[in-house]
């Protein structure tokens, strides 16, 4: 792949500095999020997306990365699926902006986790077996229209995984048919997070995130390999507007 343009260079000490400033954050954060339990739903998901915030406004001082969402005319007054391209931890804090409240797929033994498990927990995400199979597929359109009934965006990353930037993985079919089962929205969003946030990487490359959302894509009466198939078509077409350097696509082999 060409080298990125437009780009500063990654600087590692600042990115030191950002990852113990994330886990301070959780040291503290997290105790008191799971103070806020006896709380209803609303509250508690205001006070623990509080450590979204904060580690938001650190990328930005400290790594010198901004953004700009585009499209934000395309969100619809109805709550529907959000799916997003994956490339990076910064599209799990972001959509926090702009999809409220929300809810997302993840793998149940997150949970476990001490301390940012059992505030996950509380926010009452979706929470699939791993290698779990038809069961989590069940499992996602379950749990998935009981979130949508209770006025919560479902947010999914169809790829499953955080692809490397300039690649592209599989696309899973089990947000679309969650989607199509509720005749709910799907809302692409397409964005070139991974070029300033590379997964498993300390060196955060200053500059600003491009990302874009998509007009909804209305499901009703449609079957869900059409709803993902146009999905992953518009999010694909719109990476080598939104990348940086080259976007051939490649498929990911995870």
């Amino acid at each position: 792949m060409a080298e990125p343009r437009g780009q500063g260079r990654p600087r590692l000490v600042r990115g030191l500095i950002f990852e113990a400033a994330v886990v301070l954050g959780i040291v503290v954060w997290g105790p008191l999020s799971l103070l806020a339990a006896p709380f209803p739903y609303r509250f508690r998901y205001w006070f623990i997306t509080r450590w979204c915030r904060y580690v938001m406004v650190l990328l930005r001082t400290l790594c010198g990365i901004h953004w700009r969402m585009e499209g934000l005319e395309n969100v619809p007054d109805r709550i529907g699926v959000v799916m997003c391209k994956h490339q990076s931890t910064w599209e799990t804090l972001a959509l926090q902006y702009w999809f409220q409240p929300q809810t997302w797929v993840l793998k149940r033994e997150l949970m476990l986790v001490p301390v940012f498990g059992w505030a996950l927990y509380l926010l009452e995400p979706i929470a699939v077996e791993r290698g779990g199979g038809f069961r989590a597929f069940q499992q996602v359109t379950a749990q998935g229209r009981a979130r949508l009934d209770r006025g919560r965006w479902v947010v999914v990353f169809p790829e499953g995984t955080r692809v490397p930037a300039g690649y592209k993985g599989r696309y899973m079919p089990g947000a679309a048919q969650l989607a199509t089962s509720t005749g709910r929205p799907v809302i692409p969003i397409a964005h070139n997070a991974g070029e300033h946030w590379p997964r498993r990487r300390i060196r955060k490359i200053p500059g600003v995130i491009r990302a874009r959302i998509g007009p909804p894509i209305e499901t009703a009466g449609r079957r869900p390999a059409q709803v993902m198939a146009e999905v992953e078509a518009w999010i694909e077409r719109q990476m080598p507007e939104l990348s940086e350097g080259d976007y051939p696509g490649t498929p990911y082999r995870r």
